[in-house]
C-alpha cells in the first residue's frame, strides 16, 4: 500500500475501512475496504478527518488486515461448525457461537498468540455456558498489513488445535436426594427442590425423582444408588453438608463407593460443596453435595460448575481450586451473573 493525497486519490482502491463517528448516533465504515475513489468522495473523506489515503499495493510477502484477520479465525476455530465469522469490516472479524454450550478456551495458545504482537484475539470467558448466535470472540491485527512469517508464526504458537470449542449438554437427566430430618418429618417444607429444579431447567434437563431423607446415611446411600440405577445420568444430594454431628452427607456419597473429587471449594457462597464421580453399569455419574446457600443465595458455585457438569467434562481439585480467584460472591443487590466477576 501507499499514502496518497485524498484530494488526489481519484480512481485508486482504498486497501481499509474508512470509519465514521457520530456520537451518539453512528459508528461504522462509511466507505469499505475495496471502494474506488470517485470525485464526489472527496468532500466527505475530508469530513472525516482523512487528508491522506493509504491505497492498496499488492506486495509479495504481504498481508492485508483482513486476510490476518481470517487466520487469526481459522486458529480459533479450525473449521469447526461450532462457529460462524461475520464478515470482515475495519479489519476485525467478529465469531459467533453456532450452538448452546459451555464455552471452552486454550488459554496457553491465546495468550501466546496475543504475545507475538501487531495482532489480537479476544475472547468472552471461557468455562461459561454460551447460546446460538453469541459472540464470544473477535480477531484483528493491529497494522494494516503484517508480514505473512508473522501469520505462519501466530499458526506455529497456537498448535494444531482450534483455540476455541464449544461443548454440549450432553446430560439430560438428574435425581434428587434431599436430606434433613426437619424436612423428612414435615416440620418444614423443602425449598431445595424447586431450586434446583429451575437451575436444572435453565439448561432443559429433566428430574427423573426426588426423594426426601432423614439424617441416616445408610438410607442416603442406598437412594443414591437406587437413583442411578434409574438412569439418573447426574444426583444432587442436598443438606447435611457442614461439619455438625448430625450431618451425614458426606459419608452417604462417599459409601456408594463414589471417587471424591473434592470436600470444599474456594469459593463463597459454596465452601461446603462437595464432588465425586460414582461409576455404574459402565457410566460415571457426578454425584454432588450440595451445601445449604444453593437454596437460599442467588449464585453459588453450584452455578459455576452446573454447565461443566452437564458437558461431561470430568473435573478435578485442581479445577476447582482455581475458583479461587474470582470465587468471592459481593452479594450485589441486583445480581448480573454471569456478567460480573464471579468465578472469573
Amino acid at each position: 500500500m501507499k499514502l496518497v493525497k485524498t484530494t488526489d486519490a481519484v480512481g485508486h482502491v482504498l486497501c481499509h475501512d474508512i470509519t465514521q463517528i457520530i456520537p451518539g448516533r453512528f459508528k461504522g465504515p462509511v466507505f469499505k475496504k475495496g471502494h474506488i475513489v470517485t470525485e464526489e468522495d472527496i468532500p466527505v473523506l475530508l469530513s472525516v478527518g482523512k487528508e491522506n489515503l493509504y491505497i492498496w499495493e499488492k506486495h509479495e510477502g504481504m498481508l492485508h488486515e483482513e486476510e490476518a484477520a481470517k487466520i487469526l479465525y481459522d486458529i480459533c476455530t479450525k473449521g469447526s461448525d461450532d462457529f460462524r465469522a461475520s464478515e470482515p469490516g475495519e479489519g476485525k472479524i467478529s465469531i459467533f457461537a453456532a450452538k448452546d454450550g459451555l464455552l471452552k478456551i486454550r488459554t496457553d495458545a491465546l495468550r501466546a498468540v496475543n504475545s507475538l504482537g501487531r495482532m489480537m484475539i479476544a475472547t468472552t470467558n471461557g468455562n461459561f455456558p454460551v447460546r446460538a448466535g453469541e459472540c464470544v470472540a473477535g480477531t484483528r491485527i493491529i497494522p494494516l498489513v503484517i508480514e505473512k512469517e508473522a501469520m505462519d508464526e501466530a499458526l506455529r504458537v497456537a498448535g494444531d488445535e482450534s483455540i476455541l470449542k464449544i461443548l454440549s449438554f450432553s446430560i439430560k437427566t438428574a435425581g434428587i436426594v434431599t436430606t434433613g430430618s426437619e424436612v423428612a418429618s414435615g416440620r418444614i417444607i423443602d425449598a431445595f427442590g424447586p431450586v434446583l429444579r429451575d437451575k436444572l431447567g435453565e439448561y432443559e434437563v429433566r428430574v427423573i425423582a426426588q426423594t426426601i431423607l432423614s439424617d441416616d446415611p445408610t438410607k442416603i446411600t442406598e437412594e443414591i444408588t437406587a437413583q442411578a440405577e434409574k438412569g439418573a445420568e447426574m444426583i444432587l444430594v442436598s443438606g447435611g453438608m457442614s461439619v455438625d454431628p448430625d450431618d451425614r452427607t458426606p459419608k452417604a456419597i462417599k459409601d456408594t463407593g463414589a471417587r471424591i473429587v473434592s470436600y470444599g471449594a474456594p469459593v463463597l457462597p459454596g465452601a461446603m460443596f462437595l464432588l465425586s464421580y460414582l461409576e455404574h453399569a459402565g457410566r460415571s455419574i457426578p454425584v454432588v453435595g450440595l451445601p445449604g446457600c444453593v437454596m437460599y443465595a442467588k449464585r453459588t458455585i453450584f452455578d459455576l460448575v452446573l454447565p461443566r457438569i452437564l458437558a461431561r467434562e470430568e473435573l478435578t481439585a485442581d479445577d476447582l481450586a482455581e475458583y479461587g480467584e474470582g470465587g468471592l460472591c459481593k452479594n450485589c443487590a441486583q445480581c448480573h451473573f454471569p456478567d460480573c466477576g464471579f468465578g472469573k
